[in-house]
């Protein structure tokens, strides 16, 4: 393998792509996945809505995906590209897959486990840590959370006013 950096916005755009996913199934767009040696072996979108569980997260469910591939619960080598900073949850479940690296688009101030609230990512106690690379295509993976917030209240008024005539 090179000692290049690798090109975090190529990978990041795959995980932009399974956002769109999640907000064509009216969930909150965001994308993830997983990469070994180069090549995307998980890949996962938000669907807690439709499966109706709250672990359907993008990150477990690459998570997931990835460790079949791998044929081990180890993600060691790997890289994960996400759109939205991990949660408390998914956070957790990086140090325990102990995956490498986590690659960030937009941070989350209400909920980010990777440094906006709490950096479970790099608790020194713990048995592994993850590198954090923040804000690779921020602004792209902002602006889907920002535009699918909008809508859902431009809808949600519509139909309230629907609902009142």
């Amino acid at each position: 393998m090179s000692n290049q950096q690798p090109d975090h916005s190529y990978f990041m755009r795959k995980a932009i792509h399974q956002a769109h996913r999640a907000t064509a199934l009216g969930e909150v767009p965001i994308g993830c996945v997983i990469v070994h040696e180069g090549k995307v072996i998980g890949r996962g979108f938000n669907h807690r809505l439709t499966s109706h569980s709250t672990l359907a997260h993008a990150e477990i469910i690459a998570i997931r995906q990835a460790c079949r591939k791998l044929g081990d619960w180890r993600l060691e080598g790997c890289t994960m590209y996400v759109t939205l900073e991990p949660c408390q949850m998914c956070s957790g479940a990086l140090v325990q897959a102990r995956i490498d690296r986590v690659v960030v688009g937009a941070p989350n101030p209400k909920a980010g486990c990777a440094g906006s609230i709490l950096n479970l990512l790099q608790v020194p106690q713990f048995n592994h840590q993850v590198e954090i690379v923040n804000g690779v295509l921020a602004e792209e993976c902002s602006a889907l959370l920002t535009d699918f917030f909008r809508d859902m209240r431009t809808r949600e008024r519509n139909n309230k006013n629907n609902a009142d005539a």
